[in-house]
């Protein structure tokens, strides 16, 4: 048996439907997929101007945020920072965060860092967290 594993992250079942936050969101969470034990990606695509109705941090997931295409306005605790292609933003654990596409939409890949497989759902999510301009 090989010691990798190959997955296209377009082939992972996209869990946004789950969630009614279909079509603006594309979430392809493939952990599972890629049998990773210490790490996690995913890939996102958002429609233009369209805002992730919640927030969420981690309890130890330190994560790294990589625009592929498009742009977006992420809010990182009290700040809103803005983020062009090829940007890439590391977000620590501790602190809430937010996303908004920008004109023409975001795809983007998040790779994550849990200090053990248990901890790759640790989010703490708050709905409505960025609900101002």
């Amino acid at each position: 048996m090989p010691g990798y594993t190959v997955v296209n992250l377009k082939e992972v079942e996209d869990m946004a439907p789950r969630f009614d936050l279909s079509p603006q969101l594309e979430a392809r969470f493939a952990c599972r997929r890629l049998e990773l034990g210490r790490s996690g990606i995913s890939y996102q695509a958002l429609s233009p101007g369209f805002r992730v109705p919640f927030g969420h941090k981690h309890a130890t997931q330190e994560e790294i945020y990589v625009v592929v295409r498009g742009g977006a306005r992420m809010k990182l605790d009290d700040d809103v920072v803005e983020l062009k292609q090829w940007d890439a933003v590391r977000i620590p654990a501790d602190t809430m965060r937010g996303i908004e596409a920008g004109d023409d939409g975001l795809e983007l890949i998040a790779f994550g860092a849990p200090t053990s497989a248990s901890a790759q759902n640790d989010a703490e999510m708050v709905p409505g967290w960025w609900a101002e301009g």
